[in-house]
């Protein structure tokens, strides 16, 4: 057992090079700088106070340093796992309530517990249950019922509870006469800064740049607006989550959404960082699972909600030289440095800044070019995009998380259950076969089919294999002598194919026609061998090639075919069978 593969802190830990550090120092403050603002920004998201930000910014990063596999990855809340928990937490609870953050903190720990069971059982292959054009509807109708939710702080003005975004844009258009316009003001400010501010240079904090002028303003003009007020000063204290809760299942399908949605978010970030840096690590899926996982679970025992890595701090953090995880650790000393001495300075910090902190980063959210790209490519998956993008905008945020499930799992079923199957023909002077819809001068003989499908073969595609074939063989017009079953691309059968096979098989063989086998793969072979279909049907029914089998078929009589049966039949099912 290698130690490193469960801690891999100490591939890099123990070797650490000084000159590392600097870049380290660099990027772990420069990061921890955007978490601060950012933190208490995303709390508010999820219908926290601001300083459950500043915790969730601290520990978990600490966590995954120790855990995880990527050196860049910045660990700590987001916007959309934000959104999901207040999404998910508001059905039982009212925000900002003990019990609401009790909640919130307890859904950390339980999607902590799914993630490293994923981990653990390596089942991150799960996470491909849902599919990119789902997930891209789904965040550009989230980041947009975000954006709509802050109006209410950016107009300093209270507006109507709703999980329709048109209810709240209509009530916030009657109550145009009671902006507070200051506020309206600052929050445009605040966006123009933190948009632009990477305009100067890219390590420049627009966020923390849009906090520092938001509360001087409000200390100096002394206007009326909305204010964090007081923050609480000090590291979260030591207490295990809630387990009595009444509502522990109730929270589970979120917990499992967030895990999937939360790893998703991780891992695309995690692998476009590590592809600049080749050679010097590599991500581990299933060790990233348990990373996170972690950091959720350990985190939640010191008032955290559920974080994940981020898109935009990961690659600041990379751009600022990160070299490895030290500087994550740094970004977290430095959290805790402002929640011990800091956080009475954010006292007049206005709301209307952090949601202008908010507006500019669910507006990258939102994906424009994308669903430009799939009409043009791939109508299915366009529409997939466009259904999931209304039943959150006009449903909310759980029905299109359920929606987008459900069409992920459909489409996958669809594909799978009708695969794409082709008749081949030879290739004029060539012993090649090929698709015969695709390629000009295909040489076909009227006595022989030679078929191939695409894809596994099992009892969800069974029957619509055979009625394909079935209608191959009444296009022959009695011709057909011979069938040639081209298994290249079918990586597996299961029982009730291969007893429905078995069946069309008798059923030819009473009609004098012949089913050859060319190309099965190895595990395959294995299969048939298991079963006694080979025994029962012959070897000599199976061929390397199409080619092969025909050959046999005109000439049965010859034997330079007893060599290419025998490897054509090989199999590891019989270790003693001479092969």
């Amino acid at each position: 057992m290698n130690i490193k593969n469960y801690f891999p802190i100490l591939t890099w830990l123990p070797n650490y090079k000084k000159e590392d550090l600097s870049g380290d120092l660099a990027a772990g403050l420069t990061v921890g700088v955007m978490l601060i603002p950012q933190g208490m920004a995303y709390a508010m998201i999820a219908g926290l106070p601001p300083v459950y930000g500043l915790y969730a910014a601290m520990i978990p990063q600490v966590i995954y340093a120790v855990f995880g596999t990527s050196r860049q990855l910045a660990v700590g809340p987001v916007a959309m796992d934000s959104l999901l928990v207040a999404a998910g937490v508001s059905a039982f609870a009212a925000g900002g309530t003990e019990n609401y953050i009790a909640l919130a903190i307890l859904l950390a720990f339980m999607m902590g517990v799914i993630q490293l069971a994923f981990g653990v059982f390596r089942l991150g292959f799960l996470v491909n249950f849902l599919s990119k054009p789902v997930i891209s509807g789904f965040t550009s109708a989230a980041a947009i019922i975000i954006g709509v939710n802050q109006l209410k702080y950016l107009i300093d003005v209270p507006l109507t509870k709703s999980s329709s975004v048109f209810e709240i844009l209509w009530d916030a258009l009657l109550k145009i006469d009671q902006y507070n316009w200051w506020a309206v003001g600052l929050g445009v400010g605040g966006i123009l800064i933190v948009k632009f501010a990477k305009k100067i240079h890219s390590l420049v904090p627009g966020a923390l740049v849009a906090v520092v002028i938001g509360i001087l303003v409000v200390k100096v003009t002394n206007v009326k607006m909305g204010i964090v007020g007081e923050v609480p000063s000090g590291v979260p204290a030591f207490q295990l989550p809630d387990f009595t809760t009444a509502y522990f299942t109730d929270l589970i399908p979120i917990a499992l959404t967030l895990a999937l949605i939360a790893f998703m978010e991780s891992i695309s970030v995690a692998k476009a960082i590590q592809e600049k840096h080749k050679g010097d690590y590599n991500i581990d899926n299933n060790q990233e699972l348990i990373g996170l996982g972690m950091g959720n679970i350990l985190g939640s025992f010191f008032g955290c909600y559920p974080t994940t890595g981020g898109f935009s701090r990961s690659a600041v953090n990379d751009q600022a030289g990160a070299k490895t995880n030290l500087a994550a650790i740094f970004s977290a000393v430095l959290v805790g440095l402002v929640l011990l001495f800091l956080t009475p300075l954010f006292y007049h910090l206005p709301h209307t800044i952090l949601a202008a902190i908010i507006l500019v980063a669910v507006y990258g959210l939102i994906d424009f070019k994308y669903p430009r790209q799939l009409w043009k490519t791939n109508k299915q998956d366009f529409y997939m995009l466009v259904v999931a993008f209304f039943v959150t905008l006009f449903l909310g945020i759980k029905e299109g998380i359920g929606a987008g499930i459900f069409m992920s799992l459909v489409l996958l079923i669809y594909r799978i259950s009708l695969p794409h199957i082709a008749v081949l023909g030879r290739l004029p002077n060539t012993s090649d076969y090929r698709n015969i819809t695709r390629f000009k001068d295909i040489e076909i003989r009227k006595d022989v089919l030679v078929i191939r499908q695409d894809g596994q073969l099992f009892f969800a595609n069974i029957n619509h294999f055979i009625d394909t074939l079935k209608q191959e063989i009444a296009k022959k017009n009695h011709d057909l002598r011979l069938i040639v079953l081209h298994c290249g691309s079918i990586s597996h059968i299961d029982n009730t194919a291969l007893q429905v096979l078995k069946d069309i098989i008798l059923d030819l063989q009473k009609q004098n026609i012949e089913i050859s086998f060319s190309g099965v793969i190895g595990p395959v072979r294995d299969y048939l061998y298991r079963t006694n279909f080979v025994q029962e049907f012959g070897e000599n029914k199976f061929f390397l090639d199409v080619q092969s089998a025909i050959d046999f078929f005109d000439h049965p009589e010859t034997t330079t075919h007893k060599v290419k049966f025998k490897h054509a039949s090989q199999t590891n099912v019989f270790k003693e069978r001479e092969v």
